[in-house]
């Protein structure tokens, strides 16, 4: 009986974890034994190991500098991103119904219109026939050129990953009581103090969710930076396709996948563990 018991949890457990093995490990460890695969323009792939793929990425400054822009980016979405979806997050929660719920829908609407789509009506409005610049030369000012730039990269990342800065924030504000903020009011702190010690504490962790996610999301982007920064302003995720598709260098597409992956986790888990550590002594 008691091996029965031992085991079930195991076989609950089992479905979820063969497909997470088949889906997501298996493909990562198959990329990561591709990236040290010797390649040759003329016969292709080649059945010997190196670590020329890693060393060229690692010592050319063409790599490197599409890796900063590529991190770059990621962080301004993210802190844009906070500084808009942290006060949005707060006035949802203090709204009543049905607002909060019509407004909560026009959050979350958005997500269900295609990255790709949302990208090209960007682009419309961007460009430099686009309703932007139209409104700019119906009010007498010259043109600006945002198309094709990291501006406009940045924009379209913002309006796409805003939502997954809201919901975690928002969810971590429904934890908390609004009258021990009234509370704080009562006793003489300020709006801005009580906002201060005690609401930014409580949704730290949620905040923290959030730029996980969007950082995560934006370094990873291909549609908007595809779309809105052309071929010239490349990120990491353009910068792969590129090497599989075009030049067919599997191998250093690889390479270059399996280090954006590395960078993108060694900051996460470095950004996660510092507003951890953070919150908890801020909590107590």
């Amino acid at each position: 009986m008691s091996g029965q018991r031992t085991l079930t949890p195991w076989l609950l457990v089992s479905p979820a974890t063969l497909l997470f093995l088949g889906l997501v490990v298996l493909p990562l460890i198959l990329t990561v034994i591709l990236s040290f695969h010797a390649y040759d323009h003329t016969s292709g792939i080649q059945n010997s190991f190196t670590l020329s793929h890693y060393l060229t990425v690692a010592s050319d400054d063409y790599y490197l500098t599409i890796f900063w822009r590529t991190l770059r980016l990621a962080a301004l979405t993210t802190l844009i991103c906070a500084l808009i979806g942290a006060p949005e997050a707060y006035v949802l929660a203090r709204m009543g119904d049905p607002w909060r719920s019509i407004f909560l829908l026009v959050i979350i609407g958005p997500l269900l219109v295609s990255v790709v789509v949302r990208a090209f009506g960007w682009s419309m409005l961007l460009g430099s026939a686009g309703l932007l610049n139209q409104a700019l030369q119906a009010l007498g000012l010259s043109p600006v050129r945002l198309l094709y730039t990291e501006t406009a990269i940045v924009i379209a990342l913002v309006h796409v990953m805003l939502p997954f800065m809201v919901i975690p924030v928002w969810t971590a504000l429904q934890k908390l009581d609004p009258m021990v903020e009234a509370a704080a009011w009562s006793l003489g702190a300020s709006r801005f103090t009580a906002l201060r010690r005690i609401v930014l504490p409580q949704v730290s962790l949620g905040m923290l969710s959030g730029s996980l996610i969007v950082f995560g999301l934006s370094a990873s982007a291909f549609a908007i930076p595809g779309l809105l920064g052309g071929r010239r302003l490349k990120m990491a995720a353009t910068l792969v396709y590129d090497e599989y598709m075009s030049e067919l260098n599997w191998p250093l597409g690889a390479a270059i996948a399996i280090i954006v992956l590395l960078a993108n986790l060694i900051i996460m888990l470095g950004y996660n563990r510092l507003v951890e550590t953070r919150a908890r002594r801020a909590l107590g």
